[in-house]
């Protein structure tokens, strides 16, 4: 199991994250505050506060969805 902190700033880059991550055989959870989300649930992500930074585990392997993962790293978006 792995873990990732991300943001999805964007309704179009949670858009993007819920169809990469439908694309994989195992659960992926997004968790915020006490908050389980199902990661391939659009309904769910867009739920989520997108300012926030998200943690986002993965149940299973997908060097795909880990590279596109990294590339949402909360160092990755500047402060407004």
């Amino acid at each position: 199991m792995k873990q990732f902190k991300i943001m999805l700033p964007t309704i179009a880059e949670a858009t993007m994250f819920v169809t990469a991550a439908a694309k994989c055989e195992f659960d992926i959870d997004v968790y915020y505050n006490r908050v389980t989300i199902d990661a391939k649930s659009i309904l769910g992500v867009l739920s989520l506060d997108l300012s926030k930074v998200l943690t986002v585990e993965l149940h299973g392997e997908d060097a795909e969805f880990e590279e596109f993962l990294k590339q949402r790293s909360p160092k990755n978006y500047s402060a407004a």
